[in-house]
């Protein structure tokens, strides 16, 4: 899967507004690709070691930077903002304000770094664009099916084209429930096991319904019939009837499938005339939670009938040395 590709002036734009950005040469450097989701500050790459610089991430100049940058003398102060600005550095944020240290501006101007000033203090610059850095640079895909929010627990409905999916989802938003994403569903990988799924901007919260058309849940179940986005954590397969399918009775041998290298679990239903595949769909919910928990109804009840197995072949052995009279 390609990285994907995020430049200054994409980020300016979505950003702009929430870290109170300015910048200071105008329209310079926007161009410049981001390397990955990390931001850094120089911190001694500013008095001259440079082996582990990591200069593909975007430099932050907080106060203790730019306090000690202005300290320098004129020489060596241009000296390592020479050096500093040799390197490939997609931007460089100045926090709190501050007014640039002489020379900073035309080094940065001469490479074609952008200088972009926030007036945010620099931990809570960190904190809001970090989110922002890790949602761009997650791992994403596309995937075929429904996404809604079921007792607080995201399941994804998949199947082949027709089986039924939109509809199910429909009508658990009419019991109660909440559409996420409808046909469509982009899934974005956060940390190492963690889904998050959410629809397409230009389909958000509408559902195709056959034989009807494009509806607007929205509009018509009011706007707590709908989530922006939520965390995948079990996916629901809808299959036609097959009598001869092997079907999972008990639940011990829970199903599993990977997206992402997540695995979740899976659920396979098998759909027939007469099934209430919405309740089916709250009690997948709803044991997923149990089971989260710590309660286990399938290994409970294996536990009980061992336990029983293991009482009655006792009972039948010592019946048997009762009547044996040889």
């Amino acid at each position: 899967m390609p990285a994907p590709q995020v430049t200054v002036g994409q980020l300016l734009d979505r950003l702009r507004g929430t870290l109170q950005l300015e910048e200071i040469e105008p329209g310079t450097g926007l161009d410049r690709a981001v390397g990955n989701a990390e931001v850094s500050s120089p911190g001694i790459v500013l008095a001259g070691y440079v082996k582990r610089f990591s200069s593909e991430r975007l430099q932050v100049l907080g106060e203790t930077e730019i306090t000690y940058l202005a300290s320098l003398a004129p020489a060596d102060r241009k000296r390592i903002l020479e050096l500093f600005f040799s390197f490939p550095i997609p931007a460089v944020f100045v926090t709190k304000g501050q007014r640039l240290p002489a020379g900073l501006r035309e080094a940065a101007s001469a490479s074609g770094v952008p200088i972009i000033r926030t007036k945010l203090k620099t931990a809570e610059f960190y904190r809001r664009i970090k989110p922002v850095l890790e949602m761009e640079f997650a791992p994403t895909v596309s995937l075929h099916g429904s996404l809604a929010d079921v007792f607080g627990v995201g399941l994804f409905f998949t199947g082949k084209s027709g089986i039924g999916k939109s509809e199910c989802v429909l009508d658990l938003v009419e019991r109660g429930h909440r559409l996420v994403a409808d046909d469509l569903v982009i899934t974005s990988k956060r940390g190492n096991d963690v889904l998050i799924g959410r629809g397409h901007e230009m389909q958000r919260h509408y559902m195709e319904i056959r034989g009807i058309g494009l509806i607007d849940i929205k509009a018509i179940f009011g706007i707590r019939s709908v989530r922006q986005q939520k965390r995948i954590e079990v996916v629901v397969q809808l299959e036609e009837w097959d009598q001869n399918a092997v079907v999972e009775r008990v639940g011990l041998d829970q199903e599993t499938t990977t997206i992402l290298d997540v695995e979740l679990p899976k659920v396979t239903v098998y759909l027939n005339p007469g099934k209430n595949i919405t309740v089916v769909a709250e009690v997948i919910a709803m044991n997923h939670l149990l089971r989260y928990s710590g309660v286990n109804a399938a290994e409970a009840f294996n536990e009980r009938l061992l336990g029983r197995m293991k009482t009655a072949a006792a009972n039948n052995i010592r019946e048997y040395l009762q009547e044996d009279h040889e």
